[in-house]
């Protein structure tokens, strides 16, 4: 996904956005999320006259920026993916109640 991303990218000459644009971005895009979120699950439903959501775009939306963000800042997300579930698994592996059968 990052390599498909920046041969997105890489053909405009703006190139990636400042970090400060893109966390304004991605503040944007959570909102957008939760907004959907809101009208689904929430006490606000959406309007009659509104168009439905779609929540993988809004979620899809939130993964381009952070693919974006990582990019422009030459973060391996797969390598930086690994070692988060590596912390998860050692912190928080006695944390929960297993399901029964793993």
């Amino acid at each position: 996904m990052q390599a498909d991303v920046d041969r997105w990218i890489g053909q405009f000459e703006e190139g990636y956005w400042h970090p400060l644009s893109m966390l304004a971005k991605l503040t944007e895009e959570v909102g957008e999320l939760a907004r959907e979120v809101n009208h689904l699950f929430g006490e606000k439903p959406k309007k009659p006259d509104e168009p439905p959501g779609d929540l993988a775009l809004e979620l899809a939306d939130i993964l381009f920026i952070i693919i974006c963000y990582a990019n422009s800042l030459n973060i391996d997300l797969e390598e930086a993916f690994n070692r988060t579930m590596a912390k998860y698994r050692q912190r928080d592996s006695e944390r929960w109640t297993p399901k029964s059968g793993n």
